[in-house]
């Protein structure tokens, strides 16, 4: 769930932010000696500081949702309360009730004949102070959500919102000062310089989510600490409908799942494939739900606005590039129109539209569904395998064999099938991507252990034969003749 933007391209007035800049190394300076202070946190520790974050998000649960209404220019409460709190705590109580089983040491094998009874397990400990870097979209949930994971680990941890939303940040600010020592937990506020500097200190582990672009600045900056990052990159996620599966119910998955944050979701359908045949029984699917469900989508309550004028004018570019084309654009709302004010934008689809078009190249991010005719799941999966490895993958069908070979001959971070971007929301599935859509995973085990270093441990008993590897190396004859296989 992650933006697609630069962080070059910030809201952010000219000159270098020092004031900024200065917090972040008062910060990070402050989250080292903390660490060093306490290396390996309780049980307990770890426990209460995750309880404190559930009971913050609960408290400041009205205010996130005015703050997003803010920075957004609308933005459903409903969104708000189910994905920004509700999902963070829900994430942070599975959490709990499994993180005395993973901060288990976990045994493993050893060769007793080299090593007679010894023990060896892997105890995994914290990796220290993590940066993340947070996008715009899910303000809240893109930045508490990993926090669980990290502080589960027994980390420090330094926050960098998004510039693009100014009232989200400063709230994420006071509710992290109001509940956590800033020696645990801080926010840091600004813009690029700040977004520069973020990347290149020493951390132990860095977070970012965002594009694929300034992924590689980040990891190229992180580099250079040898660093290791995390990164949710997003892409072009495709939603298969199988010959026969063109159904109002599934149609209903595609379309509503669109328009979760109004298309601006990485996990979200950013194009889908519809055998030839079944294409105008969709679009008559789609226009049925939202008459039925929404028939004012732009113009009400449930519609999210596009983060800023630059996004609106580069979704628009993009329908004004389709139409100069040829395309055959469909608006699924009547009167269909886009408040700039509010800067509301109706959902379209668009029929057929040519590779070479940006909205084919470019991770789409917001309320256009490109409709891609195919002929047979060969082609499909042709299409798939074309562009880099996405995000999510959304397969629909009652065909399990069919189903299966999608999935089997694609790549992607996650998958659904006969739904969509529900892999994102399960706090046991882990989450992130692979090739372009990025590398690492959070949520569940896999995030606690992605932010915790795994310590194999040996411990020596008796009857090993450890001292044949000391000089003088005549006494590991014996070992070597025993250990050599019998001449026939």
């Amino acid at each position: 769930m992650k933006s697609n933007i630069d962080m070059s391209e910030g809201v952010v007035a000219s000159g270098r932010d020092e004031t900024a800049i200065t917090a972040l190394h008062t910060a990070f300076s402050a989250a080292r000696r903390g660490f060093e202070a306490n290396r390996s946190p309780t049980l307990p520790e770890r426990r209460a500081r995750i309880e404190a974050l559930i009971h913050m998000m609960l408290k400041w649960r009205e205010r996130i949702s005015a703050a997003l209404s803010t920075d957004f220019g609308s933005h459903p409460v409903a969104s708000s309360d189910l994905i920004e709190v509700l999902g963070v705590v829900g994430r942070a109580k599975y959490v709990l009730e499994h993180l005395e089983e993973w901060c288990q040491p976990v045994t493993r094998e050893t060769d007793q004949a080299v090593l007679g009874n010894a023990v060896a397990f892997i105890r995994y400990q914290p990796k220290g102070v993590i940066g993340n870097i947070v996008p715009w979209n899910f303000p809240f949930d893109l930045s508490i959500g990993p926090l669980i994971d990290m502080l589960a680990a027994g980390n420090r941890v330094i926050i960098k919102p998004s510039e693009y939303t100014p009232a989200c940040s400063a709230l994420l600010r006071d509710m992290v000062s109001a509940t956590f020592d800033s020696t645990l937990v801080s926010v840091v506020v600004g813009g690029q310089d700040l977004a520069r500097d973020f990347s290149s200190l020493p951390w132990d582990h860095l977070l970012y989510t965002g594009s694929a672009a300034i992924g590689r600045q980040v990891m190229a900056a992180a580099a250079r600490n040898l660093t290791p990052v995390t990164l949710e990159l997003g892409g072009k996620c495709p939603a298969v409908l199988t010959p026969g599966a063109v159904s109002a119910r599934h149609v209903e998955s595609v379309i509503g799942t669109k328009l979760i944050k109004n298309g601006q979701m990485c996990i979200s359908v950013d194009y889908c494939l519809v055998p030839r045949r079944e294409v105008q029984n969709f679009v008559d699917l789609a226009q049925a739900f939202m008459a039925s469900s929404v028939p004012q989508y732009s113009r009400g309550s449930e519609c999210t606005g596009i983060i800023s004028h630059k996004h609106l004018d580069r979704l628009q570019d993009l329908l004004d590039e389709a139409s100069a084309r040829g395309c055959r654009i469909v608006p699924l709302e009547e009167n269909a129109h886009v408040d700039r004010e509010s800067r509301r934008m109706p959902l379209f689809l668009v029929l057929d539209p040519p590779p070479d078009l940006r909205m084919m190249r470019e991770e789409i991010f917001g309320p256009i569904l490109p409709i891609l005719p195919y002929d047979d799941i060969d082609q499909a999966v042709s299409i798939i395998n074309a562009g880099e490895r996405p995000l999510g993958l959304y397969v629909f069908g009652d065909n399990h064999p069919v189903l299966e070979r999608i999935l089997g001959e694609t790549t992607s971070g996650g998958a659904a099938i006969n739904a969509c971007a529900i892999q994102g929301a399960l706090p046991s599935l882990p989450f992130g991507g692979v090739g372009m859509s990025g590398m690492g995973r959070h949520h569940g085990i896999e995030g606690f252990r992605e932010f915790s270093n795994p310590r194999g441990v040996v411990i020596r008993g008796t009857g090993d034969i450890i001292d044949a590897f000391y000089p003088p190396q005549s006494k590991a004859a014996g070992v070597v003749q025993a250990a050599l296989p019998s001449t026939p």
